[in-house]
């Protein structure tokens, strides 16, 4: 598998961009696979303006994973707090 720089892939996105070249005509002028620069066209424009509906931006990616990653401490901090109320309860019934 060939792998591309991050400026060529760039510039292959520009050409799509601004030539009014489709995917497919751009990939054979460049000599790459048109899968390739679909994808790569793809992951741009959903970074750029959130790209077809349900894609996600880089950013919104990013806020996800916080979001989760909160999600999952708060659910342990609440796995503890029934756990101790529990402990504690046991103790109080003695």
């Amino acid at each position: 598998m060939k792998r591309y720089t991050e400026e060529f892939k760039r510039d292959a996105i520009a050409l799509v961009d601004y030539s009014g070249k489709t995917v497919t005509a751009a990939a054979r002028e460049l000599g790459i696979s048109s899968e390739s620069l679909r994808g790569w066209y793809r992951k741009a424009k959903a970074g750029r303006d959130g790209g077809t509906p349900g894609d996600l931006s880089s950013a919104e990616r990013e806020e996800l994973k916080r979001l989760r990653r909160e999600n999952r401490e708060q659910l342990q901090t609440i796995e503890i707090l029934k756990r101790a109320t529990a402990f504690f309860v046991k103790e109080n019934d003695r």
